[in-house]
């Protein structure tokens, strides 16, 4: 019972939106850490299966909103508010093709990496504006044993929308709910498969 009750903790401190903070204020200063009824509410691997397939869905919409002549920063701004928690908690991002600024664990930092435009992140040429037309996922596993964050692990396969290789790529994602119930990414690590080089 006390594991659980650890655990429990731990996900209220993780889904809980991080303010702004002083040298003298703790982490979660001021803030209510309950858990709202809907965070208490175990992660499936049927609700993970629908949130990749709706956050590749998104990469698409970018790329065609891109395409179209849009304002795909606004699409891209708002596909990374419904899929990652950087309001809900540090987030561990390492995109695929990032290779000096590895980590992006600002709202900045991932919207740069989707969109490209950002001179603080000079190697990033927008990867959800390249565009693709699809995405499919590989699940080598998903695991949820502590019930309020679910961890998925696999292949993902990018087709370009403008003809091309199919590209496969490796990931590791964490997800956690919001205090809407919605499951938001705390951990995103996508890189190349090895190629033997």
């Amino acid at each position: 019972m006390k594991i659980r009750a650890f655990v429990a903790a731990l996900s209220c401190v993780a889904a809980t939106p991080v303010m702004a903070q002083t040298a003298s204020q703790p982490v979660g200063f001021g803030q209510n850490l309950q858990p709202t009824e809907a965070q208490l509410k175990c992660i499936t691997e049927q609700e993970v299966v629908a949130a990749q397939e709706a956050w590749g869905q998104g990469i698409v919409n970018i790329g065609k909103v891109y395409s179209e002549g849009g304002d795909y920063r606004e699409a891209a701004a708002d596909h990374i508010s419904k899929f990652y928690a950087y309001d809900q908690s540090l987030v561990l991002f390492k995109p695929t093709l990032a290779s000096i600024e590895q980590f992006r664990p600002s709202f900045d930092g991932a919207l740069s990496y989707f969109v490209g435009g950002n001179p603080s992140y000079p190697e990033d040429k927008g990867f959800a504006i390249t565009p693709w037309s699809d995405v499919r996922w590989q699940n080598a596993g998903i695991t949820n044993n502590v019930c309020h964050m679910a961890v998925a692990m696999g292949n993902y396969f990018f087709t370009p929308a403008n003809g091309g290789d199919v590209v496969k790529v490796e990931y590791t994602i964490g997800y956690i709910r919001d205090g809407q119930g919605e499951l938001r990414m705390t951990v995103h690590k996508s890189t190349i498969p090895y190629s033997g080089g």
